[in-house]
């Protein structure tokens, strides 16, 4: 049987979703129907915080995206002062393809200025390919001055499919991606065949794939993009803290592992 005693283990989200109190549940309901799937909770930072502290979760990446270049502010601020009301919380902002380069760079100080420590892409609920030039002007601005963390695959859209990502990370050698969903939501395979050993500055998230793939191709991914390279994320609201929790542990890795999926490795990429 199974050992569930989360008490051995710092751990750190690496993946999670927060909404205003005005949207969260509309926010929420929206992301269900787009993935067909049901909500475990709602958006709101309270309710992440009690789903996190079943399992003492001791912080978590938080994160939201706009959907227009018009929302990047207002979206960056919510997100910032999220942080300075929960010190658990470590931000990511937010910047849209759409926005021009002065805005981007504009925008890119803001968020630095604001404490964040990353911006977030969504590519289907953007509307962009990873790959695309409207794209280029992010990463280009990015450099190697903070990480971006990009909402990989999904065989509907294409958008975001690890070969597109290959072909980013040949333009911009320096870019730091945290590329989510175990390198592609529905889209493993094509993952593990093309992002393994890809970047020094490539790093992966369980979140959104240990629910859904079997336990003996979750292990063979990890082992293949590298224990040191995946961080343990919730993609909360989509799935509990403490059902994820179980979905690492039931792989079977070493104490060790585990230690460094659910945080050493987080704390090592961030310096913390």
């Amino acid at each position: 049987m199974n050992n569930y005693d989360f008490t051995q283990y710092d751990i750190i989200d690496a993946h999670a979703h927060i909404f205003p109190d005005k949207i969260f549940h509309k926010a929420t309901e929206a992301i269900g129907d787009f993935y067909h799937l049901a909500m475990a909770s709602e958006g709101s930072s309270d309710l992440l915080l009690k789903s996190g502290s079943e399992i003492k979760v001791s912080k978590y990446l938080v994160c939201s995206s706009a959907t227009t270049p018009r929302q990047t502010q207002s979206i960056n601020d919510y997100i910032s002062e999220q942080c300075k009301n929960h010190s658990e919380f470590i931000g990511f902002g937010t910047l849209h393809p759409d926005m021009t380069e002065d805005e981007i760079h504009s925008e890119l100080k803001r968020i630095s200025d604001l404490g964040l420590c990353g911006i977030k892409l969504h590519p289907d609920f953007q509307d962009f390919d990873i790959d695309c030039k409207a794209a280029d002007k992010i990463y280009d601005a990015l450099g190697d001055s903070m990480p971006v963390l990009i909402h990989m695959g999904d065989k509907r859209y294409h958008r975001s499919n690890p070969a597109k990502l290959k072909t980013v990370l040949k333009r911009f050698s320096s870019l730091h991606v945290m590329a989510a969903h175990l390198g592609g939501y529905t889209e493993w395979e094509e993952a593990s065949d093309t992002l393994r050993g890809l970047s020094e500055y490539l790093r992966f998230d369980t979140s959104s794939s240990l629910s859904l793939i079997s336990q003996d191709y979750a292990r063979k991914l990890i082992l293949g993009f590298g224990i040191e390279n995946c961080f343990w994320g919730s993609d909360f609201p989509m799935w509990t803290h403490e059902s994820e929790f179980r979905n690492l542990i039931d792989l079977g890795f070493s104490e060790q592992d585990n230690r460094k999926i659910f945080s050493e490795n987080f704390k090592n990429y961030f310096n913390i």
